[in-house]
């Protein structure tokens, strides 16, 4: 029988760990680049562009991302096309953050004051310029937090991509296990890596969050 050492386990969950980080980093920009893109629809003068977004939202927030990263890994399959896991997993997580910060972005804008809106438009500027230059500059200070924050779930979202093969941090914790038989420790070291993600994110969303409500009150 072989013996695995404690640094053998750690070693082996750190290497995974890499996965974990680079998918949440892929859907973390993905979903602010479709994000986007969803909050000038839903913040858009036209109805349709606007109940289109929400359709989006509501979809992809109203499912569980289990489900979505199914149909993405064995939807396409049911057309003959083999979709890899980890392709399956980016677009999905991608797709689902997207919704999420969309939603926390659109907020973010509709706090800004309507005579903002009024002003802009009194100097004839078209909506993406109201948006670009007066909107969203604003709309940054009090989006940057939560959207720092929502990073976190998308850090614990990934743990969700075992299930479909993908192999990152928590299905090399149960890979480790079966070869171990040594789930408390490995276990353990896996909360532990977790855990020295995440902090950190949550950690400078509280900061920011303090630092910007003080440079707006002395403002």
């Amino acid at each position: 029988m072989t013996e695995f050492t404690t640094w053998d386990i750690l070693r082996n969950l750190l290497l995974a760990a890499r996965w974990t980080v680079l998918l949440s980093v892929v859907s973390f920009i993905g979903g602010g680049i479709v994000g986007g893109l969803v909050l000038f629809a839903r913040t858009a003068r036209a109805v349709w562009l606007r109940r289109l977004a929400q359709g989006y939202i509501e979809l992809f927030q109203g499912t569980p991302l289990l489900m979505q990263l199914f149909l993405a890994f064995f939807g396409l399959g049911l057309f003959g096309i083999d979709v890899p896991a980890w392709l399956a997993a980016g677009v999905a997580l991608t797709l689902w953050t997207a919704s999420f910060l969309a939603e926390i972005w659109r907020g973010c804008v509709e706090a800004i004051p309507k005579g903002q809106w009024e002003a802009s438009s009194s100097l004839a500027m078209g909506y993406f310029q109201q948006m670009r230059h007066v909107i969203l500059p604003q709309a940054l200070r009090i989006a940057v937090p939560p959207t720092v924050g929502f990073s976190v779930q998308v850090v614990k979202g990934t743990s969700l991509t075992s299930i479909i093969g993908f192999v990152e941090l928590s299905k090399a914790g149960t890979v480790v296990t079966n070869a171990t038989f040594l789930p408390f420790t490995v276990y353990g070291f896996v909360a532990l890596i977790y855990f020295a993600l995440c902090w950190p994110l949550s950690k400078s969303s509280q900061i920011l969050e303090r630092k910007l409500n003080v440079a707006h009150r002395n403002h």
